[in-house]
């Protein structure tokens, strides 16, 4: 613990970083710690103002670490960061103007990913600035802190410092419990801001999308429930026309208010897309594994000494880009089609001739596991992929990943159904799937994904507390030592994609399961109204398992500077267009019983309507504006505030220049 700070000065610190090292073994003969490696770790990071509690645990020793305002606007105005003023304008920050800057909705003057980049900052901007090596000591052996080399570099590489991660603040993590994960009776109502302070505007936004998804879907799931307990008789089909265009208007409304809502939370939580991408060359430089402040000096060094490039050189690197995106999609399409198509459809024949139930579930099992290795093979070649497109950052690179991928999922997702719906025609049949699909599957998935982090950590936790009890088996003089809540923090899982661990986080399996939902839900919604409100149910225990697994079963993620859903956005209007024209089959299937495909008035009416309401789609994205008109005044407001400033401060310096001219020619 830091001398320094009193008790009740260290209750208001926040520890937010665990730095994971190894336990002391004592074998110091000479007794001299001064060149030991965590004594010279723990003193630097005192030096650079951090506040260090350390933690010994069964296995390791952890050093949790907090850092005083002062100290995190001070690495701030080193790492040149953007931040919203009073006036409406991002302006670099200066510490000594700290009172020029707005605050966060929770009245912090850092958000969350700030203040990772700061901690991230200062421990790896700790260098040796001698011009000598430094000998350090660790259990015997010797370590060399070259001049100019970051000191927690050089023990990761040797495997002294185990792991850097995010740790839980003890009491926002609780108050988010309580008014979040276990408040089961607000239903979709979520403390949005909170989630943000705590954990980053990405997570944030993707419980502000399932929040308000899951509130619009009350309309349709009431709607889906009319309709298929309540018997139309003649009208049934003229009913399901009716429902098809409701939910498709829905969707496209909402989907557009979506947008509005987003624009409202960017403005709200500071967010400035310019900002982030002028400040790619440290938020870029592979946020998930920060760079040292010595190399993105050389980085900077060299880019400043470039010379400044020509139009030519900016069009070639330009259609290059466009040119890698577009062969790297054509390879992913081709090989949907020539592998995992004809894959699929010989499954979906297979399943639909066996009679027994027990080769059904053999073939079910040898099919599961073979999607899943193929899943895991398109997403290393996806990634691999991406790494040659001229993508400007890493939140783009992972977002032409997800369109890469989810090509895969929706492959082996909707075929099965494709195949049942449009050559056997066999609207029971379809309900049947698509029941399976929506309870059985998605109950499976949710039981899996809460209880396997559990079971990752009371394993590694067993395992913990077993090898322990091996080194101290005949020694009892030692009292038992419980497990510490920063250890239990770090033997739980990352919250980390299912594929793709490289681009994506655990966001990734979250949105591909609503994703798959809607275009489960949308696409055949004539053959079963009634997913809707299994959908709707399915999301409110959705809303505080997720909020649930983040808070207690996994560790605190690494927070992402992006605010919005990105590539899935494109994806959800991608299933809208496709339910459109699916649903119009199905209705055509419904009233061409005999398959005769005769282009009588009825099947006429359906395909003027597709064509209707693709029309409709395109209609209501242009009639409801993505962004509110307060957020266009004060952006006008704003622009007009600086172009005034900017007006008087160049007239001062003109004037000033003038004077001095005269001034100059007086003398």
């Amino acid at each position: 613990m830091n001398e320094n700070i009193g008790a009740e000065d260290l209750e208001t610190i926040a520890f937010e970083i665990g730095v994971v090292v190894p336990k002391s073994s004592g074998n110091n003969k000479d007794g001299d710690e001064t060149n030991d490696c965590i004594e010279v770790l723990v003193d630097e990071f005192r030096k650079a103002g951090l506040i260090i509690d350390r933690v010994v645990g069964l296995q390791n020793e952890f050093l949790r670490l907090g850092a005083p305002l002062k100290t995190l606007g001070q690495a701030a105005a080193e790492l040149q960061l953007k931040k919203r003023t009073h006036i409406g304008v991002d302006l670099q920050f200066h510490w000594d103007e700290v009172e020029a800057y707005e605050r966060q909705p929770d009245g912090s003057l850092f958000s969350w990913f700030e203040r990772y980049c700061c901690y991230r900052h200062i421990i790896y901007g700790i260098v040796n600035t001698s011009t000598s090596t430094v000998i350090l000591k660790s259990d015997g052996n010797e370590v060399h802190w070259e001049p100019g080399k970051p000191l927690l570099r050089t023990l990761e590489s040797m495997g002294i410092v185990k792991e850097v991660f995010p740790v839980h603040d003890e009491t926002k993590r609780k108050q988010l419990l309580r008014s979040w994960a276990l408040n089961w009776w607000d239903f979709t109502v979520q403390p949005i801001d909170d989630i943000c302070n705590y954990y980053g505007t990405k997570i944030a936004s993707y419980f502000a999308f399932l929040g308000m998804y899951t509130r619009w879907m009350l309309f349709p799931a009431a709607f889906g429930l009319t309709v298929q307990l309540v018997d139309f008789g003649s009208l049934q089909l003229f009913v399901l026309s009716a429902f098809f265009i409701s939910i498709i208007s829905w969707a496209v409304l909402f989907f557009q208010f979506w947008k509005r809502k987003n624009s409202a939370l960017l403005v709200r939580w500071q967010m400035n897309y310019p900002a982030v991408d002028n400040e790619s060359k440290y938020l870029e430089g592979e946020w998930y594994q920060f760079q040292s402040p010595v190399e993105l000096m050389k980085k900077q060094g060299a880019d400043k000494t470039d010379k400044p490039r020509g139009k030519e050189a900016f069009q070639r690197e330009e259609w290059l880009g466009h040119f890698m995106r577009f062969r790297n999609d054509a390879m992913i399409i081709l090989s949907i089609i020539c592998l995992q198509l004809p894959f699929e459809l010989a499954f979906a024949h297979v399943y639909e001739v066996l009679r027994s139930d027990v080769s059904k579930f053999c073939l079910t099992a040898v099919y599961l596991f073979t999607i899943q290795y193929f899943n895991k093979i398109g997403g290393k070649i996806s990634v691999k992929l991406v790494k040659y497109e001229n993508n400007k950052n890493i939140e783009r690179r992972a977002d032409s990943w997800v369109y890469k991928v989810f090509g895969l999922y929706f492959m082996q997702s909707y075929i099965g159904i494709f195949y049942h719906a449009l050559l056997h025609r066999n609207i029971m049949t379809l309900r049947q799937v698509l029941i399976q699909r929506l309870i059985i599957s998605e109950v499976l998935e949710n039981m899996l994904e809460n209880s396997l982090p559990y079971l990752k950590y009371s394993f590694k936790k067993y395992r913990a507390v077993g090898n322990k009890r091996k080194r101290e088996k005949g020694t009892s003089s030692e009292k038992t030592q419980y497990m510490s809540r920063v250890e239990k923090e770090y033997l739980k899982p990352d919250y980390s994609a299912s594929i793709g661990e490289e681009l994506e986080d655990g966001l990734f399996d979250d949105f591909l399961e609503l994703a798959l939902q809607f275009g489960m839900i949308m696409m055949f919604a004539c053959a079963f109204p009634l997913g809707f409100a299994f959908a709707t149910l399915n999301n409110i225990t959705e809303i505080r398992t997720d909020a649930l697994k983040l808070l207690a079963m996994l560790r605190r993620p690494i927070p992402r500077p992006d605010a919005t859903i990105g590539a899935w956005l494109n994806i959800f209007q991608f299933l809208i267009v496709m339910s459109i024209c699916t649903n119009c089959i199905l209705l055509v299937c419904l009233y061409d019983h005999e398959g005769k495909w005769k282009i009588s008035p009825g099947i006429a009416a359906i395909l003027i309507m597709e064509h209707v309401l693709l029309l409709l789609k395109f209609v209501f994205s242009r009639i409801v504006p993505e962004e509110p008109a307060w957020i266009k005044a004060n952006r006008m407001k704003n622009a007009t505030h600086v172009h005034d400033m900017c007006s008087r401060q160049l007239l001062r310096s003109i004037s000033g220049e003038k004077m001095h001219a005269e001034l100059k020619k007086d003398e």
